[in-house]
């Protein structure tokens, strides 16, 4: 299976200069708590989470029309797949990076989507499995390891 088949196609985005107030609302209209965060070249730079957001209002003394995104982004690696991965690429990246969410990018890194551990797990659920497929058991897997190093991490902080 395809990262193509299941990820969403039409996701909200925002910009480094995107203030927060912005993006929260940008999550809120989508029902989303994760936005690719896309340059002036319109290549995917880094993404947002509400998390981002929560931790940098609870941090700063500023208002969140004041704060962009750009300041919230994590310099760290960007994990993602493109569309034409197969389904265990776009796993074995949520789980390197310890993340639910991913951007889908493609070859020449402009935005084709985002796929999610909900998308896996809905849409496999659907489609059934033919020979050669990602197993369910892999899927547990995938979902146990992301969900294991966030407690790690919850734990360690």
């Amino acid at each position: 299976m395809k990262v193509r088949e299941l990820m969403t196609t039409t996701p909200y985005y925002c910009q480094p200069e995107t203030n927060l107030g912005s993006a929260a609302e940008l999550m809120w209209t989508g029902n989303c708590g994760f936005l690719p965060v896309v340059g002036q070249d319109s290549k995917v730079v880094g993404v947002v989470t509400d998390r981002d957001i929560c931790i940098a209002l609870g941090t700063r003394n500023r208002l969140a029309g004041e704060i962009t995104v750009g300041e919230v982004i994590s310099s760290q690696k960007l994990f993602y797949c493109c569309p034409e991965d197969d389904l265990r690429v776009a796993l074995q990246a949520m789980q390197s990076g310890g993340v639910r969410r991913l951007p889908v990018i493609t070859h020449e890194g402009l935005l084709a989507g985002i796929i999610s551990m909900d998308d896996v797990l809905i849409g496999t659920g659907m489609a059934g499995f033919g020979p050669g497929e990602v197993s369910n058991e892999e899927i547990v897997r995938a979902f146990r390891a992301i969900t294991q190093q966030q407690l790690a991490a919850k734990q360690a902080a």
